[in-house]
C-alpha cells in the first residue's frame, strides 16, 4: 500500500501547553476553552458550521514520542492493547476530539471542551451529527469495569 501525504488545514489553540495536565477526554473539561484557526484558503468551508453545536477535529499528535502497542491507559491501570484506548502514542498519530462550537470570527472558531495541545496543526473538520454519530446499545470494552479516573496524569508525557 502506497504512504499518504496530508497537510494542515489550520491550527488549534488552547491553555494547554504540556501534555501533562492536559484533560484526557473534552467531555471531562466543559469549561476548557480554545479556538480552531483555518488557513484563509480553508476560511470558505467553514460557511454552515453556525447551525451546529458539536465539530469532529481531527489533527495529528506532533509532540508524540513514537508509539507502544500496550499502554497504561488514562481510565485503567492494567496494560491495554494499543487500539482498545486512546492513548496519543499511535503509529500514525492522528487525534480526534469532539468540541462544543461557541461562534466563529471569519477563519477562527471558538471551542469548548477541549482536551488537545496548543499549536496542534488541524487536518479536518467534520459536524457532529447525533443522527450519525450517536448509536444505540453500545459497549464500552473493558473501560465498563475500569475505575472512574477523569483527571489527566503524567502517563503520556
Amino acid at each position: 500500500m502506497a504512504e499518504m501525504t496530508v497537510r494542515p488545514i489550520g491550527v488549534l489553540h488552547s491553555p494547554f501547553t504540556e501534555r501533562a495536565g492536559t484533560p484526557i477526554q473534552g467531555a471531562f473539561a466543559p469549561e476548557a476553552t480554545g479556538t480552531v484557526e483555518v488557513f484563509e484558503e480553508f476560511a470558505e468551508g467553514l460557511d454552515d458550521l453556525d447551525g451546529f453545536s458539536h465539530l469532529h477535529l481531527i489533527y495529528v499528535f506532533d509532540r508524540s514520542d513514537g508509539y507502544r502497542l500496550k499502554v497504561r491507559p488514562f481510565r485503567d491501570d492494567t496494560p491495554r492493547g494499543l487500539f482498545s484506548t486512546r492513548a496519543p502514542s499511535r503509529p500514525n498519530q492522528i487525534g480526534l476530539s469532539v468540541v462544543r462550537l461557541l461562534g466563529r470570527d471569519g477563519n477562527v472558531l471558538h471551542v469548548a471542551e477541549v482536551d488537545f495541545l496548543d499549536a496542534t496543526p488541524l487536518l479536518d473538520i467534520k459536524p457532529y451529527v447525533p443522527r450519525f454519530d450517536r448509536r444505540d446499545g453500545c459497549r464500552s470494552g473493558w473501560l465498563e469495569q475500569s475505575q472512574e479516573r477523569t483527571a489527566a496524569d503524567d502517563r503520556f508525557a
